[in-house]
């Protein structure tokens, strides 16, 4: 029987406004990696947006084009810095009306075994670009503004901004302790692998006896700070699917009278063939591999997950939990790396946060997040319930 063929995709995305924001559309070009065989080319006026918002929407209609067509393997090409920069994990998204976006387009990058984002100087990205600005004059006519003759692909459009004017507040005050949507991430309690110092990734350990202590203690604490809050609205608990998270969630879920929610996004780093092994027995046979491994978020251990695959999956979790939970409590059960990550993006810090921070198991950090983009950081790897 032959064997069915894998689909190897190029997407070419770009998107624009005749003023930021203006008369703004989009274009996308699917094509087959291999022979370069144009599959779907799509275009689309979307009233008046920025440039950004254009970009994103290209760079979805693209991905969902090219997940209708089954592919496997998708490179992702466009001339929008931001965009690329972005979806890689290499720059925070700042401005809040673009988190929703790119929540979107992460869930369908997860929809395929991997996705590679390569920024492209504009006059590699004709195809797109044409498709752009004939939806963008199509945008320009529905708002009844005289649009310029259609230009030739490479035509002369102010590049896009590097970011959206719109920005999270800066407080100078301290934050209000109302109106947030507040996340308890809580690493999971101790197992043996982590007692070992073993990169403990997909492998699905369970609590150890003194994990399962750890995860005791983290309920009672847990509740004694709802306690002090007054109450209100029941809490909520989303754990990953490993066990190691599901027991800590479930005990702490118990403690505070709260159902269990399991997020698949925030399942630990797939560390491949380093799973189950020390640093020091990977810096044995592996020492140029973990040299780029530590040194760039795009490099992921021998047959496994990149920190900007697992930030692309994570981010969508927490930015969706906060926007669906304002004004209330929920307790996150995860790994070192999704917390780690979590608390650079909200921290604003550069990658080499995720090689400095350290998590103790059954530790408890504090992120509010405001309905404006407001974001505070109110407590990191608090470990004062498990003293003693």
């Amino acid at each position: 029987m032959a064997r069915a063929r894998r689909l190897r995709v190029i997407v070419e995305a770009d998107g624009g406004a005749r003023g930021n924001p203006g008369p703004a559309g989009w274009g996308a070009v699917v094509r087959e990696a291999t022979t370069g065989e144009v599959l779907v080319e799509l275009g689309e006026s979307i009233g008046v947006a920025t440039n950004n918002v254009a970009e994103y929407s290209g760079l979805i209609a693209g991905l969902r084009s090219a997940a209708d067509l089954g592919a496997v393997e998708v490179e992702v090409r466009m001339d929008s810095k931001l965009v690329i920069e972005q979806m890689s994990g290499r720059w925070q998204i700042k401005n809040p009306g673009l988190r929703p976006l790119a929540a979107q387009a992460a869930s369908l990058v997860a929809r395929f075994e991997s996705v590679r984002f390569t920024w492209v100087p504009r006059e590699q990205n004709q195809a797109a670009d044409a498709l752009a600005n004939a939806a963008m004059d199509a945008a320009a006519a529905a708002v009844g503004e005289e649009a310029p003759p259609t230009p030739s692909a490479l035509q002369e459009r102010p590049p896009a901004a590097e970011e959206e004017t719109s920005a999270p507040p800066v407080r100078w005050m301290p934050p209000p302790e109302t109106g947030a949507a507040r996340l308890l991430l809580v690493r999971h309690g101790s197992t043996q692998m982590a007692e070992q110092r073993r990169y403990s990734g997909r492998r699905d350990v369970p609590l150890s006896p003194e994990g399962e202590t750890q995860a005791k203690a983290t309920a009672e604490r847990i509740a004694a700070m709802l306690a002090r809050s007054g109450g209100g609205t029941r809490p909520v608990v989303v754990t990953s699917p490993l066990v190691r998270c599901r027991r800590t969630a479930e005990i702490i879920a118990d403690r505070i009278d709260a159902s269990v929610t399991v997020e698949d996004g925030l399942t630990e780093c797939d560390f491949g063939a380093w799973e189950g092994l020390t640093f020091a027995e990977v810096r044995q046979v592996w020492p140029e591999e973990l040299d780029a491994w530590l040194a760039s978020t795009q490099v992921a251990p021998p047959g496994g997950e990149s920190f900007a695959q697992v930030a692309a999956r994570v981010r969508p979790v927490i930015a969706r939990l906060a926007a669906e939970y304002v004004g209330r409590v929920v307790v996150v059960v995860t790994h070192v790396s999704p917390i780690k990550l979590v608390l650079r993006d909200a921290l604003q810090a550069t990658d080499g946060l995720l090689h400095r921070l350290y998590l103790d198991a059954a530790g408890i950090s504090v992120v509010d997040y405001w309905p404006d983009g407001g974001v505070a950081v109110r407590t990191v790897n608090d470990t004062a319930h498990l003293a003693g």
